[in-house]
């Protein structure tokens, strides 16, 4: 590392004294890379055992990589903390501009700890930190208000990032997102809630640091190979054209697009909310996380009357990717792009992860329709697929919720199943809910495994489509060897920290040489020690806050419903699993 490398800085933020320090800690980013890797270091020294999710010991840790600010779509932080949506390890990732924004105030990583008395909004400006009153911003159900405010109020335009909270943070629903730069998000496992439980509505960071190199000529070289490699790749033309959203029509096909809770695998509105169509007919425009040429963020413009006016309409951008097009699309039966749109726009407004909302909101429909529960829980919503409006109506009584079932949904479908019932179609893996794939064992073994049980842990529904599409047979060994390794490896890409997008573009050899010009020497064994190690400690984190693999439960619901590789048995799963923790031990 370079002895002038702002990455070797960690900024402690003390809410509760308000009080913040700056201490050099090169060992952290040796031994870890940084992101990920550094993080979950972070968050053994910082978070006691048996924490309170929502209590001021539980710390936010926010890191950033060696390569970020240098070179292409090295452009995300990771943030981690305990999570109050599963208990255990909660970690994010976000792009937009906050990585390269942290790295040029000067630090590789930033500890918020403690909760602050009132409520508060904190600036970092390079070396300064300032602590501003939050109390006009604190009740503002908006996440774009909240940005907006302080946009006006603070410098720094076009080189800062700016984290807030909505009105879901503030109320405590354990999957609160934080949204960044308006169209980017920390959405899953609750970081919001976290927020909101220390007073924190936002995070302003910014600064113009310069970053160093270990030589120009051979920096410009791999970053020329880097470049060409993405701008020409036909993969990145194509998240560059359609986005995440090219993938709902190819699901759909092969029967692999949940819908309406996962009783079907094709949705007959799936044309409908297609990234195709998305884009012929509603595209507004593309933006990009910064230090990225990919462009792959779509936003669509939702033109809409004003109430009693027939000639006046006001145009809002809503961002859209394959995860929230299945969570409120398909998988609620909405074949209205408007209306999913809407559904989107509102859950993004008040700060929900809109995957965790859509399936919570599948689960109670199937629950009303059963007859678990009645409208006297819904509070008068008739909820049924399709129907947009209720929805959006019942996301408003998720965030400001009028009684106990209510307060059930906003802790998630795990939770709000285990005291009404229906967790035979309660899709949750580890206490997270399900993302937009059914494509075969891989993919859930990938959500029941993965560090924080998402589709992006070891992507196991790739391995589901190469076999489908190979004719091969999987077995729970391979499987189970094939999620720990490619996981193993994506440690190593969030420490870095790579979007994973650009995963065949950041190889072992490419990593090596980009390290070398920021500076850091690593091998590819060194890669793969980092890899292991760093998969570990968050396995262990996991395991010192109450997680036991041998206690995962399985949705019936996936049992169920043939995926493109047959009906799945749990017999097999459960020998994968018990391969994949074994395994991940040694």
């Amino acid at each position: 590392m370079l002895p002038d490398d702002p990455l070797r800085r960690i900024l402690y933020i003390d809410l509760t004294r308000r009080r913040f320090w700056a201490a050099d800690r090169p060992d952290l980013f040796e031994d870890g890379l940084g992101g990920a890797g550094v993080a979950v270091r972070l968050l053994e020294e910082e978070c006691p055992p048996g924490a309170d999710p929502l209590g001021p010991e539980n710390p936010i840790i926010l890191a950033v990589g060696p390569l970020v600010g240098l070179f292409p779509m090295a452009s995300k932080t990771v943030a981690m903390f305990k999570s109050p949506h599963t208990g255990n390890l909660g970690e994010s990732h976000a792009g937009g501009r906050s990585a390269v924004a942290i790295r040029m105030a000067g630090y590789g990583a930033v500890v918020l700890r403690g909760a602050s008395p009132t409520p508060v909004y904190v600036v970092v400006d390079g070396d300064a930190v300032y602590f501003r009153d939050a109390s006009a911003l604190w009740g503002l159900r908006s996440t774009d208000t909240v940005g907006r405010v302080i946009r006006e109020r603070e410098r720094g335009a076009g080189i800062r990032t700016i984290m807030r909270i909505g009105r879901a943070g503030e109320r405590g629903v354990t999957y609160a997102c934080v949204v960044t730069e308006t169209y980017r998000h920390f959405g899953r496992l609750g970081l919001g809630a976290v927020f909101g439980s220390k007073g924190l509505k936002a995070l302003v960071v910014s600064g113009r640091r310069a970053l160093p190199v270990a030589d120009r000529r051979a920096y410009r070289e791999v970053y020329d190979a880097i470049f060409r490699a993405a701008t020409e790749s036909p993969l990145m033309q194509k998240y560059h054209e359609l986005g995440t959203a090219m993938n709902v029509l190819p699901l759909d096909a092969i029967g692999a697009l949940p819908t309406r809770n996962l009783r079907s695998g094709r949705f007959e509105g799936a044309e409908a909310i297609s990234g195709e169509n998305l884009a012929r007919n509603y595209l507004g425009r593309r933006v990009a996380c910064a230090h990225c040429p990919v462009a792959c963020i779509h936003l669509a413009a939702l033109r809409l009357p004003y109430p009693n006016d027939p000639y006046f309409y006001k145009t809002t951008m809503v961002s859209y990717d394959h995860e929230p097009i299945y969570a409120v699309g398909s998988m609620l039966g909405i074949a209205d792009v408007s209306g999913m749109l809407q559904v989107i726009d509102e859950a993004e407004t008040v700060g929900l992860d809109v995957m965790s909302t859509g399936v919570t909101l599948a689960w109670a429909t199937e629950a009303l329709e059963r007859g678990l529960i009645s409208l006297k829980e819904t509070d008068g919503l008739a909820l049924a697929w399709g129907d947009w409006g209720t929805y959006i109506r019942a996301i408003g009584r998720i965030v400001d919720p009028p009684n106990d079932f209510y307060r059930a949904l906003g802790r998630g479908v795990e939770y709000a199943a285990s005291v009404y019932g229906g967790a035979d179609f309660a899709l949750a893996f580890g206490g997270n809910e399900m993302p937009g794939y059914h494509t075969g064992p891989g993919c859930h073994l990938t959500y029941l495994t993965g560090a924080r049980h998402s589709h992006l842990d070891s992507a196991g529904y790739s391995l589901d489509q190469r076999a489908a599409a190979k004719g091969e047979t999987l077995t729970p060994e391979g499987v189970a060897d094939a999620l720990l390794e490619e996981e193993r490896w994506r440690q190593v890409l969030a420490s870095l920290v790579v979007c994973f997008f650009a995963r065949g573009v950041y190889a072992p050899e490419g990593v090596e040489r980009a390290l070398a010009v920021a500076g850091m020497s690593c091998s590819a064994d060194g890669l793969a020690r980092i890899g292991a190690e760093t998969l570990a400690r968050k396995h262990a984190f996991k395991a010192r806050e109450g997680f036991d693999p041998a206690r995962l439960r399985i949705p019936g619901r996936i049992l169920e419903t043939p995926s493109p590789l047959g009906t799945l048995d749990e017999g097999f799963l459960r020998r994968a699993i018990a391969r994949f923790w074994g395994s991940g031990r040694e």
